[in-house]
């Protein structure tokens, strides 16, 4: 059984500060590389999934160091492109007890901006696939970067492929003279598995809820192909302590995860993404609703202890926390 995933989306170089450190103490940044999609094929990657990203990279060294990332974690890069452009970049900042994290992007003119229609040929990309993943951000990006993911998600559905999309609007992205809901609804409308919360499904297509419930009943009204929609619930306490559970809508029935303590969070960027690889695993490896949901919301919270973006834990050590066995053991 077919059962790789493809992903979509711009990576950027991440500058964190060291440790806990404010912008302004910074003397020298740690740089990773990194994007919300290739984070879902890195993480699908080490659950066993194998995993295929598409993108644009400058044709630079900075282009080249980010390919090689994606390889280090089995990732397969065959489909991306390079052109000229220059590499985005986010800076980060983490945040310790009360005091916020914080993220400065800088990506305008990236060459993944750039990417137009013509540039990949999505017939072999989708040639051994099961699955196609994108983002709201994606399309956020430009004229163009909306016009590829619309290819994509054609393709994708015209070769019976399942397709997701992590809605995700981000407001200060929309900068091409195109709003969310004039480019998402159409997006949405070729995608199976969405996640978006309230204020997703709102400023991305114009539907509103008293409850996520509600909200989902409505969305798949409109969108009638859509079969479940998800989201995490996440209770701020601090920064370095939040409660997340995962929660999921099939259309009859909503169903949650167990929630989740995460105290002393080492690094929560990608937490989201670690949720959305752990869905399209139990998914794919046709789990139960419940016992999807527990998956990726068990994936998402390990996410939590571990430096950078990306997901580095296997089906078991999520498998062993679900069962709450091992937790913040010494294994040897």
């Amino acid at each position: 059984m077919k059962n790789k995933v493809i992903t979509l989306g711009e990576i950027l170089l991440r500058l964190s500060t060291p440790g806990f450190a404010r912008f302004t103490q910074a003397g020298s940044f740690q740089a990773l590389y990194a994007g919300s999609e290739a984070n879902v094929a890195a993480s699908l990657c080490h659950f066993g999934i194998p995993a295929a990203h598409v993108t644009r990279f400058p044709d630079n060294d900075l282009g080249k160091a980010a390919i090689q990332t994606l390889r280090r974690y089995g990732v397969d890069t065959q489909h991306i492109v390079f052109g000229p452009g220059r590499m985005a970049i986010y800076f980060l900042e983490n945040g310790s007890m009360q005091r916020a994290s914080r993220v400065i992007y800088d990506r305008f003119d990236s060459a993944f901006a750039h990417i137009e229609r013509g540039m990949i040929d999505w017939d072999k990309v989708f040639a051994d696939a099961a699955w196609f993943h994108w983002t709201g951000i994606t399309p956020a990006l430009s004229q163009g970067a909306a016009d590829v993911c619309w290819d994509a998600i054609a393709a994708a559905r015209s070769k019976g492929l399942t397709v997701s999309g992590d809605i995700n609007y981000r407001r200060n992205l929309w900068q091409y003279g195109k709003t969310a809901q004039d480019i998402m609804p159409a997006l949405i409308t070729g995608t199976d598995i969405v996640v978006a919360g309230i204020t997703d499904m709102e400023n991305c297509a114009g539907i509103t809820g008293a409850s996520f419930e509600e909200a989902c009943r409505a969305f798949m009204q409109t969108f009638s192909q859509v079969k479940k929609i998800t989201t995490t619930i996440r209770d701020s306490i601090s920064s370095s302590h939040n409660r997340l559970t995962g929660i999921v809508w099939n259309g009859q029935s909503l169903v949650s995860s167990q929630p989740y303590e995460l105290t002393h969070i080492v690094d929560r960027v990608g937490g989201g993404d670690a949720y959305m690889a752990g869905l399209i695993y139990g998914l794919l490896t046709q789990k139960s609703d419940a016992d999807t949901v527990e998956f990726a919301t068990a994936a998402s919270t390990l996410k939590h202890s571990i430096e950078g973006d990306v997901n580095l834990v296997t089906v078991e050590e999520v498998e062993a926390l679900v069962k709450g066995e091992n937790v913040g053991k010494l294994l040897r």
